[in-house]
């Protein structure tokens, strides 16, 4: 076996530690990734620093179920750790793979070893065919690991060795002193985002269909759409108040049920509804800091609870502001995972895949929040002189403005300028708004989902690269997402005109002609006898299909994440 040494390092040089074995490989990789990973590939990058591997960036995927997919997984984990890291000038001259997975019933942690055996052998010519060697490769399961480069029996035994127990090894009490904390799986991380499938989900769902009768006619209506934002946005503060004054409790549980008690099924229904305007949106997007945020991403945690049923759609917008929540908190694990999650819930929600990839390619947040502070200072200054005016109603959406600004390197554009271009980044809510042509007919602009393995579940630490978000042209035909800093290498995408019909009960507006129910109230995708509900709306306030939300890793990142809608 090797004797290479490894550096984990804590907050300061004084908090170093060398790994020389397997063994202590395998116990360093919670402490490395900041949870413990499942169903997982996993890449570490090293760095030669003095003779020794110091840790770099991290990129993890989930296994594909696939046989087929485990080529391009491979090439995609391998190609987006080491670009990455040389977009961050320095390129790894080595790797570490792990190979995460429990067994089956009825298999063995051996078996699942020697199945998962071609994924690593892919992982290894992968990193090869790009010079960067991976000199250890570990696969984890049952409570035990085997080393797939170690050709010794004598210290890596057919029948593998035994995990150390958790938090009893020098690494653990080094990033215990260090500050560092492990999570549990991602599995419990999402299980805070993901409905509940408990006797309330019938009296929730009751609540979102009479919700969707009473406000989707008012949002569709451009004489009401702010009157709704307003009162969205009004319901929403009330809520976080009375979250911020709950009494706490201990434990992450006890402490979510405390909150969906102090939430009713009507008040959750009204706030999902409302969140599906995008300016709606991209203003409670403001709670991203002080003690906004706390009581915000509690609330967006909720709403995403409440979205049961055949709502959900309707999870990519809380799920998305409570991944933007906690990137701008300083929670990239959360924020990835929620973002991610959005992005299974609907493919093409563009809001949540702009702010992904802008995760994984690490880019601060403080550029987001300066632009988002800087629309909500411009939005108090109108509001102050209308009022000086002797004006009254909502502060609902001027004239022109296409939403939230977002950062195009020097600076956001100013208030009421034409924003198309700058819309469109990592660094803002909204996307770009094309105008309808001479016609009447709607030009939305969506993307296609870009092309990815199947249950394949992307996310990048320091250095990584968390997949390909696809850029597009605003209405201008400017290449929007090339103001962005670190989205300038996007692949750009074709648009795509939306023909629509218009559906009973649906007023017809800017020239937009919303989409139809069946007239004999049936699903689009079988028979069903109740009324059809309300989908999430499209940016320019179109109905669009149903989507399947996704379980488990399916559609968990950026890799499989597409764009299209905000």
């Amino acid at each position: 076996m090797r004797a290479e040494c490894f550096t984990y390092d804590g907050h300061g040089a004084e908090h170093q530690v060398t790994l020389r074995t397997p063994a202590e490989l395998a116990d360093a990789l919670p402490y490395l990734l900041g949870y413990r990973p499942e169903d997982s590939v996993v890449l570490v990058a090293l760095h030669d620093q003095g003779g020794r591997g110091r840790f770099g960036g991290r990129a993890r995927l989930g296994i594909p179920t696939s046989v087929d997919d485990w080529p391009s997984a491979a090439r995609q984990l391998a190609h987006g750790l080491i670009t990455g890291s040389e977009r961050k000038g320095a390129k790894p001259g080595q790797m570490v793979a792990f190979l995460c997975q429990e067994p089956a019933a009825g298999e063995s942690g051996r078996q699942v070893m020697r199945r998962l055996e071609p994924l690593a052998h892919k992982l290894r010519l992968e990193c090869g065919r790009l010079d960067v060697p991976v000199i250890e490769a570990l696969c984890i399961s049952d409570g035990r690991f085997w080393s797939y480069c170690c050709p010794t029996d004598s210290c890596c035994p057919e029948d593998g060795l035994p995990m150390g127990l958790p938090g009893t090894s020098v690494l653990a009490a080094a990033a215990a002193y260090a500050g560092i904390q492990v999570r549990g799986s991602l599995s419990e991380l999402r299980a805070r985002l993901l409905p509940r499938e408990t006797f309330a989900a019938r009296e929730q769902e009751i609540a979102l269909d009479a919700a969707g009768l009473a406000l989707v006619p008012r949002i569709l209506d451009d004489a009401s759409r702010a009157e709704v934002a307003e009162e969205t946005l009004c319901l929403a503060e009330g809520v976080m108040r009375r979250f911020a004054e709950a009494p706490g409790v201990a434990g992450i549980a006890p402490a979510d049920l405390r909150d969906d008690a102090l939430l009713s099924c009507e008040e959750a229904a009204a706030l999902i509804l409302g969140l599906q305007d995008r300016t709606t949106r991209d203003r409670a997007a403001e709670w991203m800091e002080g003690d906004e945020a706390g009581a915000a991403l509690r609330l967006w945690r909720a709403l995403a609870r409440r979205c049961v049923g055949p709502y959900g759609e309707h999870a990519a917008a809380p799920l998305t502001l409570a991944g933007w929540v906690a990137w701008s908190t300083g929670d990239g694990i959360e924020a990835r995972e929620a973002l991610a999650m959005a992005l299974g819930a609907d493919p093409h929600y563009l809001f949540a895949r702009l702010l992904h990839q802008a995760c994984n390619e690490g880019l601060d947040p403080e550029s987001v929040r300066r632009c988002l502070r800087a629309e909500r200072e411009a939005r108090t200054r109108r509001t102050a002189g209308r009022d000086a005016d002797g004006g009254m109603g909502a502060d609902g959406p001027e004239p022109g403005e296409g939403g939230t600004p977002v950062p195009g390197g020097a600076g956001c554009p100013a208030s009421g300028e034409d924003r198309t271009a700058a819309n469109e980044g990592p660094g803002g809510p909204s996307e770009a708004r094309a105008e309808a042509p001479a016609g009447g007919k709607s030009a939305g602009m969506t993307h296609r989902a870009a092309a990815a393995p199947a249950s394949v579940n992307a996310e990048c630490g320091d250095g990584g690269d968390g997949g390909e978000a696809g850029g597009r042209r605003d209405a201008t035909g400017r290449d929007s997402t090339a103001q962005v800093p670190g989205l300038s290498s996007l692949p750009r995408r074709r648009r795509r005109t939306r023909l629509n019909r218009p559906g009973p009960g649906l007023p017809c507006q800017d020239g937009q002609r919303p989409a139809t129910a069946r007239s004999d109230g049936a699903h689009p995708g079988g028979p069903r006898t109740a009324p059809v509900r309300p989908r999430a709306l499209a940016e320019d306030g179109v109905r669009r299909r149903d989507a399947v939300r996704p379980q488990g890793d399916t559609g968990d990142d950026a890799t499989e994440g597409a764009g299209g809608r905000s």
